[in-house]
C-alpha cells in the first residue's frame, strides 16, 4: 500500500471523531488505532466483589420513540433523578466495560470528571467511547451492558 494514502487515512482519523480505521486494498490491509485524546481513567479498585446494580422499575423506563417525541405515558420523566443526562449520540450496542470480564467504565454513586469514559457504543463495527461531558456523581445508569441503543435515548444521569 503506498505511504501517501497511509497519511491520507490519518489524516483523515485525525480530523474526524473516529477512534479506528481499516482498510483493505486486495490482500494488504491497514488498521489505525488511536487513544482518547484524554487521559485513560484508573482502573477501580474493589474490595470486595461488586454486585450487579438492580434494574430500574418497569414504569421508569421510555422507549426510544417516547423520548423523542416527548409523548411519555404517565410521568416517566419524574422518575429520573435531576441531573444532566447524558444521551446516546448514536445508534448502536451499549457496552458498559472494555471487555467481559473487565469490571464497568462507571457505577451508581460513582464520581465522574468531564471526558471521562462512561461506556462504549458499537456502530458499525467501530467502538465510540462515550464520554461524561459535565462532572459530577453517577445517579442513574439508564442502559445495560449489550442492549441497543437508539440515538438521543437517555444512557445516563449525573448530578
Amino acid at each position: 500500500m503506498d505511504l501517501r494514502k497511509i497519511k491520507k487515512l490519518i489524516d483523515l482519523l485525525e480530523e474526524s471523531n473516529l477512534t479506528e480505521i481499516e482498510i483493505r486494498e486486495g490482500e494488504e490491509s491497514v488498521r489505525l488505532s488511536r487513544a482518547p485524546r484524554t487521559a485513560p481513567a484508573p482502573a477501580p479498585v474493589y474490595l470486595e466483589a461488586p454486585r450487579a446494580a438492580a434494574p430500574l422499575p418497569a414504569q421508569g423506563l421510555v422507549s426510544p420513540t417516547e423520548a423523542a417525541t416527548g409523548s411519555v405515558k404517565g410521568s416517566a420523566s419524574a422518575a429520573l433523578p435531576d441531573g444532566h443526562v447524558v444521551r446516546s449520540p448514536m445508534v448502536g450496542t451499549f457496552y458498559a466495560s472494555p471487555n467481559p470480564d473487565a469490571p464497568p467504565f462507571v457505577k451508581l454513586g460513582q464520581a465522574v470528571k468531564v471526558g471521562e469514559t462512561l461506556g462504549i457504543i458499537e456502530a458499525m463495527k467501530m467502538f465510540n467511547p462515550i464520554e461524561a461531558d459535565v462532572a459530577g456523581t453517577v445517579l442513574a445508569v439508564l442502559v445495560s451492558s449489550g442492549k441497543p441503543l437508539e440515538f438521543d435515548e437517555p444512557m445516563f444521569v449525573i448530578g
